[in-house]
């Protein structure tokens, strides 16, 4: 009796045909979308800058005309002085020198803000050792806030994963089960960390809501442009937990924002949602190509293979492996049907 052929292996150019168009894809999507926002913002602020430059250079020399002992290097030299007094943390309207950046919360906020890779900029350190020292504390610090971000990560979705699974066990319905813990989860985050601070923003700082929301999405998407920092108005007396609280919630917010990303990513990563090739129930073979991990015994007793197919596990997803492990998820698959 003659043996079935077997499939043929997959070239490796067609393997790599369903790679290659989705990341020039991906690469020009990123620069067209580079572009847009580059002409947006020169549209916008382009005209808005120029504007306040014209009007700084016509009050300065208003200042100058006015006061004859002023000459233009002596304003430029004080001009300088005032930027580098702000940046140190010295009040400009008073006669306080500090506004306690450095201190013990200061200093804790300056190094979340570190860490975290927000960076305001409104603050950075001015004597060489503590610049040498932020170097080294930098490239710790931001490797294990990473690890502990994903650790958070991690908890969060075990969270919502084991909330899935009493639901769907309740319902009979895993997949609304997945896709109500998954919008509750997003909802909650929504309103525990982008939408109630800025109303705390708003008390503490004298901020509108939108200015308060732009400040907690700016920085727990990590941007911080530092246009808006918190306790940055001598006016105002803060309270000592105010600087800590905030912390917290960068650190925390960062970590649901880190959770939202995997979700909506996972479906993304499912092998039958981009490319069957990439299914993880494939893996490749010694001479080239795919074998297929659905095995069925042929009439001669031999295991017959077939090429790659729609995925043999298509509740799975890639992203899954890390938690799931390999192995486990190849004996899931090689199951004869």
């Amino acid at each position: 009796m003659s043996r079935p052929p077997r499939a043929r292996a997959v070239p490796e150019g067609r393997t790599r045909g369903c790679v290659v168009p989705v990341t020039a894809l991906l690469l020009l999507a990123y620069l067209a979308y580079l572009a847009l926002g580059t002409s947006v913002f020169w549209a916008l602020e382009g005209p808005a800058a120029h504007k306040s430059d014209l009007s700084f250079q016509r009050d300065k020399w208003a200042l100058l005309q006015n006061f004859t002992c002023l000459d233009g290097p002596a304003l430029d030299s004080l001009i300088r002085n005032i930027i580098q007094a702000y940046k140190n943390g010295a009040h400009l309207f008073s006669n306080t020198t500090s506004m306690g950046r450095w201190e013990l919360v200061g200093s804790f906020f300056f190094s979340v803000s570190t860490i975290t890779t927000i960076g305001y900029g409104n603050l950075s350190p001015q004597t060489m050792a503590a610049r040498l020292f932020c170097i080294f504390f930098a490239l710790v610090g931001i490797p294990l806030n990473l690890v502990v971000l994903n650790r958070l990560g991690h908890l969060m979705q075990r969270v919502v994963h084991r909330c899935a699974r009493r639901m769907g066990g309740a319902w009979q319905d895993p997949a609304k089960a997945r896709w109500l813990a998954g919008s509750s989860a997003l909802l909650s985050g929504l309103l525990l960390f982008l939408l109630l601070p800025p109303l705390l923003f708003s008390h503490m700082e004298g901020w509108s809501y939108v200015e308060g929301f732009y400040f907690a999405f700016i920085t727990l998407s990590t941007v911080g442009f530092g246009d808006y920092v918190i306790e940055m108005n001598p006016s105002r007396r803060y309270p000592l937990w105010y600087k800590n609280m905030v912390s917290l919630w960068i650190l925390f917010g960062m970590a649901w924002l880190a959770l939202i990303i995997k979700l909506v990513l996972s479906p993304l990563e499912t092998p039958g949602g981009v490319c069957s090739c990439c299914c993880p129930c494939y893996h490749r073979h010694p001479k080239g190509g795919f074998k297929g991990c659905s095995r069925r015994q042929s009439p001669g007793g031999e295991p017959q293979s077939y090429g790659p197919q729609p995925c043999c596990c298509p509740d799975r997803a890639v992203g899954l492996t890390e938690h799931l492990g390999a192995s486990t998820l190849t004996a899931g698959c090689n199951k004869d049907i």
